[in-house]
């Protein structure tokens, strides 16, 4: 595996990007897909080389795939929606140079963790409404999709992320529309009303932390509009625990049941499906 790195203009922004593919270069015939994959840590935090630590990165060595990983800006830069539309730029950036880059451009996967995964519902939604790029499948990993308090967001005092660091950071990320019915569903997509013609979905989600129940109402919202949309859900588990303790057996059966998924939509992309 190799990594490069690239930089695309979003709105004045020069935002960086990690790719990351297989050193052996596909031939035409052999083209696979192009996985866009975007970082978590609440919108605040965290950084494009998490993709190291991510799923990701198995992605590249196992099916041989092509990954970009953007450095979007943080939310104490600049608030929505800056995270979100530098993600679209680079997704564009991406699809444009998919032949440069070892992959089908009519093969684009997203994926994400945590506030990574809320962007990348979001970005399927923003694909979707504008119609440049046609995502064939999302893995939105347990994804922060909702700035309004949840049965499970509420009062939650689990490990890694909890209700304090939710509403801290939905505020940084929202400035003056948190709290408000403003919020439009590319900051926040559980504010969504149209779910029609999304791509297909898989996620997981352990049953103690914050994004519970928006992650199970996002899947059921998707499967009420048509969309094949499937979520594991880990008892026990809280936020991350797959990145975090990947040595419990846990974290591995997650991990595998993931990348049985990814392969599924794998052959579906393949397929056309």
């Amino acid at each position: 595996m190799k990594t490069e790195k690239y930089y695309v203009n979003s709105n004045g922004r020069r935002i960086k990007l990690l790719v990351l593919r297989p050193t052996k270069h596909a031939r035409a015939s052999d083209m696979t897909a192009g996985v866009f994959w975007i970082h978590g840590g609440g919108f605040a935090t965290g950084m494009a080389e998490m993709v190291y630590i991510t799923r990701a990165r198995a992605l590249v060595e196992k099916f041989g795939v092509t990954v970009c990983a953007p450095a979007y800006t943080l939310s104490w830069q600049a608030p929505y929606p800056a995270a979100v539309e530098d993600c679209y730029a680079a997704l564009l950036w991406f699809k444009a140079n998919a032949w440069m880059l070892g992959y089908d451009p009519e093969r684009i996967i997203v994926g994400g963790e945590s506030a990574g995964g809320g962007l990348c519902a979001a970005l399927c939604m923003l694909a979707r409404d504008r119609g440049e790029v046609d995502i064939k499948y999302q893995f939105p990993l347990y994804p922060m999709l909702d700035d309004r308090d949840t049965p499970s967001s509420r009062n939650n005092h689990a490990h890694v992320w909890n209700t304090r660091r939710n509403h801290a950071a939905w505020k940084l990320y929202l400035r003056e529309k948190y709290g408000t019915d403003s919020v439009p569903p590319y900051a926040a997509p559980a504010r969504q009303d149209n779910y029609v013609n999304l791509p297909p979905c898989y996620t997981f989600v352990g049953d103690i932390e914050p994004f519970y129940c928006e992650t199970l109402n996002y899947v059921n919202q998707l499967k009420a509009a048509g969309v094949h949309a499937e979520c594991d859900v880990y008892p026990g588990c809280w936020h991350a625990f797959d990145m975090l303790a990947p040595w419990k057996r846990v974290s591995r059966e997650a991990a595998a049941r993931f990348e049985q998924k990814f392969a599924e939509a794998l052959e579906k992309c393949a397929k056309g499906g």
